[in-house]
């Protein structure tokens, strides 16, 4: 009879060794995007936020927010506007002007070096449009002198000074203020300068042309 027949070995299996399957072998036997129950419950956004935000403030005017886009610009740059202390010695008008690359021995000096020498490459600019205009002349002989000597000879000659100018500058820096960590770049710094009209340079000049650059302390 029914009643008495024998019951199947996967039947007998221990309920506690059912228990103990492996979760993987479980995952496996359950339906398609079945996600498993989380450990803990997930934490809400109050409390997985630090510290509550606060409410920007709009400015006001067209001056504070021209200000606030230049503090934002500079931040993004990272070159903000140079701490009080290193502006120690500093005039206040001219305070604005100064950045961080600006500060240190080194590069006050590579700045009264090139600001106390005429330079061919001060005139960058300006030589550029002459040539640029003399490219509109009807003549081809004329514009292959330009554009295969006047060209490349001012560009050479731009790029000469700027090398002797920088290894110049880093020599004497090195010489002058061993330990001023302003040292390096003071070259590249004193080569960017010097493509820039005098007028026009920031910081501006402190020295006039022919002066002696050399420090004080070193004289």
């Amino acid at each position: 009879m029914g009643v008495f027949r024998r019951r199947s070995a996967s039947a007998d299996t221990d309920p506690a060794t059912a228990e103990s399957a492996s979760p993987e072998a479980t995952e496996a036997t359950q339906p398609k995007g079945y996600t498993p129950k989380k450990g803990v419950p997930t934490p809400k956004r109050r409390e997985s936020e630090p510290l509550p935000r606060k409410p920007l403030k709009a400015p006001e005017t067209r001056k504070e927010a021209y200000r606030a886009y230049r503090e934002r610009l500079e931040r993004q740059r990272g070159r903000g506007p140079a701490s009080s202390s290193a502006l120690k010695g500093v005039p206040k008008d001219e305070a604005r002007y100064y950045r961080q690359q600006d500060m240190g021995e080194a590069r006050a000096f590579a700045r009264d070096y090139v600001d106390s020498r005429r330079s061919a490459s001060e005139f960058f600019l300006p030589f550029s449009i002459v040539i640029i205009a003399l490219l509109f002349i009807n003549d081809p002989l004329f514009q292959v002198g330009v554009a295969y000597v006047a060209w490349p000879l001012m560009m050479v000659t731009i790029v000469a000074e700027g090398v002797m100018t920088g290894r110049t500058v880093k020599r004497r820096a090195s010489e002058y203020f061993p330990d001023d960590p302003t040292v390096k770049g003071a070259g590249m710094y004193a080569a960017m300068r010097q493509l820039q009209f005098r007028r026009l340079r920031l910081p501006k000049p402190r020295l006039k042309l022919r002066e002696d650059p050399t420090p004080r302390g070193v004289r």
